[in-house]
């Protein structure tokens, strides 16, 4: 196996007639420690099925395939989709044992969307674990969407802006703790990882990175997924409000929502980034209660 080095990395987009661009947030890792890394946080071995979204110029691919597992890829650009394939064939052992899909992961609804390498024989791809360089700018919807969407992952370790990986990491009462935080801890225990120079890209944003190490968990009980991100959302919306005014038109109206948070047990003078998941839960599952009622 040969992983990707900065020199390749030039070379590769050279031939291609690539320009990297700040849209579909292209910054390529060429520096074999930091792959080696990302995937040794995760784990992998050769008895995983990975999905990996955004593989770039398959510096990161490389590196999964290093480890005998196999790979699904996810690659919205279709010159850089088609060109995978190629540079996997010349580097690594196995080459069979990656699939790429020229596609947007946000469309991913399902494991029967995902390319299933020729090594697996036909089946169903059904991940274990997502390891990825994610764009910045679609990091967030990107990695809720899979995890919702492919329930068998057990792990997933992103690589994300600096920001994004403290904000989703983060705890209630955090300045940077949010709806990305709180609908994370729906799908999964959250916690940031190594941080990752800007040096390792190419080219070089104008941001460092850090990894974020999500174990997935059982979502709470009680309300839906729908209804209790409903709440989420109109909590922070208004953030700087207190949760009965961030709640009235959720609710119907200031007063109902303070009648649904005494009964969910939380003081309707709290504002939602003092919040955990369980209790956001809460007061889904009281505005179902009362809906009962009626």
């Amino acid at each position: 196996m040969r992983l990707l080095t900065p020199t390749d990395i030039r070379e590769i987009a050279a031939a291609l007639g690539l320009r990297p661009t700040k849209q579909r947030g292209q910054n390529f890792v060429g520096d074999a420690g930091t792959v080696r890394r990302i995937v040794a946080e995760a784990g992998v071995t050769g008895a995983d099925r990975v999905v990996e979204v955004g593989p770039g110029l398959g510096s990161l691919t490389l590196a999964l395939l290093e480890t005998g597992a196999s790979v699904s890829a996810i690659e919205l650009d279709p010159l850089l989709a088609a060109a995978l394939p190629a540079t996997v064939a010349a580097r690594a052992d196995e080459p069979g044992r990656l699939a790429v899909r020229q596609a947007d992961a946000m469309s991913i609804t399902g494991p029967e969307d995902l390319a299933v390498p020729v090594a697996l024989a036909g089946a169903v791809f059904e991940p274990t674990k997502l390891v990825s360089n994610l764009p910045y700018n679609v990091a967030v919807p990107v990695l809720l969407t899979l995890l919702e969407a492919l329930p068998s992952l057990e792990l997933a370790v992103v690589m994300v802006q600096l920001e994004v990986a403290d904000r989703l990491a983060a705890t209630p009462g955090s300045k940077v703790y949010g709806a990305p935080s709180v609908k994370a801890q729906w799908y999964a225990n959250v916690r940031r990882g190594p941080k990752v120079g800007r040096t390792v890209f190419w080219p070089v944003p104008n941001v460092d990175s850090a990894l974020v190490v999500l174990e997935r968990r059982q979502p709470p009980a009680g309300p839906s997924r729908e209804e209790v991100f409903s709440v989420i959302d109109a909590a922070f919306a208004q953030r700087r409000k207190t949760l009965r005014s961030a709640l009235g038109r959720w609710a119907g109206s200031p007063a109902r929502a303070e009648h649904l948070l005494e009964a969910a047990g939380i003081s309707p003078q709290a504002r939602g980034e003092t919040l955990a998941i369980d209790d956001f839960v809460r007061i889904a599952a009281a505005a179902n209660s009362a809906a009962d009622l009626n």
